[in-house]
């Protein structure tokens, strides 16, 4: 009884000592950027002029060529506005949506020499009430690892 115990405490002490690891690998690490700062507030501004209310910002920590997903839950019926800034030095933006059934329904490309280049803002109503995934990435000159990149959901309020 006493070596099933051993046995049973040894088990579980490998399982959880495995899914801390795990969760460390996963965990998102925001990053700080004054000129992503101030892009995404000149943004903020424009769009709550525009009736728009913040629902979700967040800085992140990116990878040249790996995407990020941000899953977020949306209203059928409401007008959502998606914001992603990247990084200045970064030659390529993208952003994916995707619908609960794994449906892009939307796009954006932008490169480096575009007017606001690094920064990709879309609108979007969608026809149900579910969670979506958002997958912005952005490819990077130098292939850095540790880019800075700011993504933003805003409703319409007004």
């Amino acid at each position: 009884m006493k070596n099933q115990l051993i046995s049973f405490l040894t088990l579980l002490f490998l399982f959880s000592s495995q899914y801390s690891q795990a969760q460390q690998v996963i965990r998102q690490l925001p990053c700080k950027n004054e000129d992503i700062l101030h892009q995404a507030d000149s943004v903020k501004a424009e769009l709550a002029k525009q009736g728009f209310i913040i629902v979700k910002e967040a800085s992140m920590t990116m990878e040249s060529e790996y995407e990020m997903p941000v899953i977020v839950p949306l209203v059928e019926g409401s007008w959502y506005q998606f914001v992603f800034i990247g990084d200045v030095s970064s030659k390529l933006y993208e952003v994916r949506m995707f619908d609960w059934n794994e449906r892009q329904v939307a796009y954006q490309k932008k490169q480096w020499g575009d007017v606001d280049g690094n920064v990709i803002s879309y609108s979007y109503i969608p026809k149900f009430s579910e969670y979506h995934m958002i997958k912005p990435v952005q490819v990077n000159k130098k292939k850095k690892k540790n880019l800075c990149g700011y993504v933003m959901l805003l409703k319409k309020t007004r």
